[in-house]
């Protein structure tokens, strides 16, 4: 039995191939009581119901009553319906010479079998195309690597997982034509159970780069995964298992294959930098890891720590330039951020800068630190800036030299191109709360305070702990004349950390800006009893006095902190609560030796 998809009429006869109404392929095997059917075909080989001329460009689904078409995106003309018995005869006698019978109907079913099979594999790659091409044959222009995950159960081995994470960033943010998301807004992911599409959409990134690290003893496995972050699809894994003496490979050979798979065009200067080995000793590498990690804890005792693992791996290999800058790094940081004495530190930090300089002065980082260090403990504008700038020319997109250089054009007084930097550093690592709070305080030193509390509400939105923005807000509602804000700001902050006498300091002016001067006092002798167990800036102390208008003791400790080299004098110009100070010739004598024009 045949029947007509068409008009549905049923032919016993098996030697007629087309309806003799309406000219349509007859079907076979099908019975008006048996259930419809899904049919593949061709437009052209049966009637299609599209209008003549009409376009295809993708699979359709025609509904004819019982039968489903769906019709491939090869383009035909619709069938011609034949209605007049002149095009029936005209029709039928060209098909007059098709075989028949047996010989015929087995010809004809393979055609259709063909035509069949043809079908599925156009749809198939119709659907292959549209649902995975895109992805990867696109070029993949954005990526977030996510902080690897430690699986070791050592909570001692996080300084791997952490610092592949970031060395990874590094390595891959050398490439052309590729977006790779900052340090700072991955790793506010970590230990969150957050899925790839969240990420993607919330970073602005169309891929996610997941890994999971497990060491046992010597032995080391990674297991990383790409994943298309709209479908959330998987488009590459690889398992590497090494050995610990085998770290650094592993490191460029994951970014290799990352590069590869992401089909990252690299001309030769990348491939370099991409293979780009600090050091060859894994002992090294991982003390180098192990120091960078306590180093971003911004504290007195991880900062300890982070300057002996870096001293270590120095031992391990003395030419490792890469730990050198690190090691300058840390020393300034405990110098400035953990109130340590300045003429101790800050002299080693210029020294392993320049020494990282020596081994190799195509390190961005080492020309940055050098850069702070002289900042800080030279107050040598000119040779500050120029290390900047060579910083900025080896890595463009340094977060760290474009915040840097702000630091120097804001206490220059040059406003408008400090923010304008800092807000560049800002857009590279939005989520970095070290750079908004800094940000606050360059818009506090530039007279625009309400511009920075609104940044400082921004930061505690996504930490309300970090102490730094506490007391940078403390100074901003000072200048507000919000003073009893400024102490609950300031006493937020030593709650948070007791490393800085910076908060204590805010505290007394204050309080005594605000009448309480019994309480001011009481600060500033805590200031100076601390004094003489530890360092603490003369800086600090002369802010205390100035807010208790005492103009003689403001400068009697203010030349103590300028023979201290104190760190802090690099804000004499612009600390607005020096502004009753600026007709004082004492003051413009200050303002000259410590290098500003008069």
């Amino acid at each position: 039995m045949k029947q007509c998809p068409k008009c549905h009429k049923e032919y016993s006869d098996e030697t007629l191939n087309f309806c003799l109404d309406d000219g349509a392929w007859l079907l076979d095997g099908q019975s008006a009581d048996e259930s419809p059917t899904a049919i593949l075909s061709e437009p052209g080989a049966i009637a299609t119901g599209f209008r003549a001329g009409e376009a295809q460009t993708k699979p359709h689904i025609t509904a004819t009553g019982q039968t489903a078409i769906l019709h491939s995106v090869a383009k035909a003309e619709p069938q011609k319906n034949f209605g007049g018995h002149a095009e029936k005869q005209s029709f039928f006698a060209n098909k007059a010479a098709e075989p028949q019978g047996k010989v015929g109907g087995r010809r004809r079913a393979k055609r259709l079998a063909g035509a069949g099979l043809a079908l599925i594999i156009l749809v198939g790659g119709y659907f292959g195309y549209r649902y995975v091409a895109p992805v990867n044959l696109k070029q993949i222009e954005s990526i977030a690597v996510m902080p690897f995950v430690n699986e070791s159960g050592n909570a001692d081995a996080e300084y791997l997982s952490d610092g592949m994470t970031e060395t990874l960033i590094s390595s891959l943010s050398q490439l052309p034509n590729l977006n790779v998301k900052a340090r700072s807004s991955v790793f506010r992911y970590k230990g969150k159970d957050t899925n790839a599409a969240t990420i993607g959409k919330e970073l602005n990134v169309q891929a996610i780069l997941n890994g999971r690290v497990v060491q046992r003893g010597q032995d080391l496995v990674l297991y990383v995964e790409l994943v298309d972050a709209q479908t959330e699809n998987s488009l590459w894994k690889q398992t590497y298992n090494k050995t610990m003496t085998n770290l650094v490979a592993l490191q460029n050979d994951i970014a290799r294959d990352v590069a590869d798979k992401l089909k990252v065009k690299l001309s030769g200067a990348d491939e370099l930098k991409l293979a780009k080995n600090y050091t060859a000793n894994a002992e090294a590498y991982r003390l180098y890891l192990r120091g960078r990690y306590h180093y971003s804890k911004l504290t007195s005792p991880e900062m300890q720590k982070s300057i002996s693992y870096l001293q270590q791996a120095i031992e391990s290999d003395p030419n490792y330039a890469l730990a050198y800058a690190g090691l300058s790094d840390s020393y300034r940081s405990f110098a400035i951020a953990g109130d340590m004495q300045p003429a101790e530190f800050l002299p080693k930090a210029k020294a392993a800068a320049n020494k990282a300089i020596e081994l190799d002065d195509t390190l961005a980082e080492a020309h940055i630190a050098l850069g702070v260090a002289v900042f800080w403990s030279d107050w040598d504008w000119k040779a500050a800036e120029s290390q900047y700038r060579q910083g900025l020319k080896l890595s463009p997109n340094s977060a760290d030299a474009h915040l840097y250089y702000a630091h120097l054009l804001s206490v220059l007084g040059q406003h408008v191109e400090a923010l304008a930097e800092v807000k560049h550093a800002r857009e590279l690592e939005p989520l970095d709360l070290r750079i908004n709070a800094l940000e606050g305080q360059f818009l506090t030193h530039a007279g625009r305070s309400d511009e920075a509390l609104t940044s400082f509400r921004g930061i505690f939105e996504l930490d309300p702990d970090f102490w730094l923005a506490h007391t940078f807000a403390a100074s901003a509602y000072i200048e507000k004349g919000m003073f009893t804000e400024a102490v609950s700001e300031a006493r937020r902050a030593r709650e948070l950390f007791d490393g800085s006498s910076q908060p204590m300091a805010f505290e007394g002016y204050a309080l005594a800006k605000l009448g309480k001067k019994a309480e001011a006092r009481a600060v500033l002798d805590e200031l100076l009893q601390l004094s003489t167990t530890r360092y603490v800036t003369a800086y600090h102390i002369a802010l205390v006095y100035n807010g208790l208008d005492e103009s003689d003791e403001t400068f009697a400790w203010l030349e103590r902190a300028y023979q201290q080299r104190s760190p802090r004098m690099v804000f004499l110009k612009v600390e607005p609560k020096w502004n009753n100070l600026h007709s004082d010739p004492r003051f413009q004598d200050l303002l000259w030796r410590v290098g500003f024009p008069r």
